[in-house]
């Protein structure tokens, strides 16, 4: 089994944990209806993509 020979720093490991962060995710507008929307996926206001209705909305 390994195990670690020396003990990891806190600045070690802090430097490393550092690096999990949350980022927001990236959106674009709709150009039906120019809600926020993420890429490459259907407007959840409208329903639309790449100019076709694809899911129907109420």
């Amino acid at each position: 089994m390994a195990v670690p020979k020396k003990k990891m720093s806190r600045m070690r490991t802090r430097h490393r944990k550092a690096q999990w962060k949350l980022r927001r995710p990236a959106t674009s507008t709709c150009p039906q209806c120019k809600s926020p929307k993420l890429p490459h996926r259907a407007c959840p206001t409208c329903g639309t993509y790449n100019g076709r209705d694809v899911v129907e909305t109420e």
